[in-house]
């Protein structure tokens, strides 16, 4: 009885253990069972960035009109001024002097025409000492106008409302006509300046609509959004021969001055594209800068493909070159993966797999 109980017994054990081992080879199946997809072709927009130059839109040169000594500054450096406000004063007693002397001189040119009139009424001296008389006392008039004018130019004042940059001079120092004071700027609103390239130029004036005008963003050196959006409200005529670019410019509000001239940033352009490839991020990787995708071939081996990124979105890369829209690439698992290994996938359709990131598109 035993004899016939133990090969049963052996039987049953082997057949327990080929079912066992069985369902694990399925279990294992299933565990590496990976997602695969292939890229959505949608239009959308995308942000291109542009190095750019920060102006006022009024920035200029306060400089002396009139030689003499610096004999009073009324304002300060980084100080804001009212269009009108007295800034600097240079000595007026020369000024004052030369005035005085013209005055002087058309009044005894006034007196002089008084007498001569007298005396041409009654034919004492001809119509021509009359003219003669006349345009005397003309000329002593401009010339007492031309004092004035002197004299006004050793005050000088701020043509708009502005920000005081740093002095070039010194109390009492001894400037020359045409030397420079200070800088003045009218920091209120501020052009922005960026280059672009020709096709993109291109592309820009063709997407544009007549009755609109592009609105940007400015980042800031810090990294920060500028609060207010600006618009691209002229273009440079000329293309740069040497770098293939056009001046475009933006201007920006600037009510609370945080702006000043002369910074840098980055505007940040919104540019339609149209039939753009999309990718999940997290389907790529890098090595040495550059950036892969694993593509599933129709054997289900997977092999590495460098890919070119035209833009970035959240969670989504635009591919310029490297994919198709009939290309399988491997979504999770890049770590468990080697190069032209064999696997088991399962697809997944791009839409669904974008649907999850939140894609912003049109």
């Amino acid at each position: 009885m035993k004899r016939i109980l133990m090969p049963m017994v052996l039987g049953l054990y082997v057949l327990l253990c080929h079912t066992g081992c069985e369902s694990k080879k399925e279990e294992k199946e299933e565990a590496t069972q990976f997602l695969v997809s292939s890229p959505l072709v949608k239009d959308t927009l995308i942000t291109k960035e542009y190095v750019s130059q920060i102006h006022a839109i009024s920035h200029i040169e306060i400089r002396a009109l009139e030689k003499g000594y610096l004999q009073k500054i009324y304002v300060d450096e980084g100080q804001t001024v009212r269009k009108g406000q007295l800034m600097f004063q240079i000595m007026p007693a020369m000024y004052e002097a030369e005035l005085q002397k013209a005055q002087a001189e058309a009044s005894f040119a006034e007196i002089e025409y008084q007498n001569t009139k007298k005396l041409a009424s009654g034919n004492v001296v001809s119509p021509n000492e009359l003219a003669m008389a006349k345009a005397k006392l003309n000329k002593a008039k401009a010339e007492v106008s031309m004092a004035q004018v002197h004299l006004g130019f050793t005050q000088i004042k701020a043509p708009f409302d502005g920000i005081m940059d740093h002095f070039q001079v010194r109390l009492g120092s001894l400037v020359d006509e045409g030397d420079l004071l200070t800088t003045l700027s009218d920091n209120s609103k501020m052009w922005v300046y960026f280059n672009v390239p020709e096709a993109e130029y291109l592309d820009y004036k063709t997407n544009l609509k007549n009755d609109h005008t592009t609105k940007v963003k400015l980042e800031m050196a810090n990294h920060q959004v500028f609060d207010y959006p600006g618009e691209v409200q002229t273009i440079e005529a000329d293309f740069n021969n040497e770098t293939g670019n056009i001046a475009f410019r933006a201007t920006f509000p600037n009510p609370k001055g945080l702006l000043r001239h002369g910074e840098t940033g980055n505007i940040l352009m919104e540019v339609p594209m149209k039939n753009a490839l999309l990718i999940p991020q997290k389907a790529t990787f890098e090595v040495l800068d550059k950036k892969y995708v694993y593509v599933v071939g129709n054997d289900n081996k997977i092999k590495s493909r460098e890919i070119t990124v035209a833009a970035e979105l959240p969670h989504i890369y635009v591919v310029q070159e490297g994919l198709s829209k009939d290309d399988r690439i491997l979504l999770e698992g890049l770590r468990l993966v080697r190069e032209n290994e064999k696997i088991h996938s399962k697809y997944v359709e791009p839409k669904s797999v974008l649907a999850q990131l939140n894609l912003y598109a049109e």
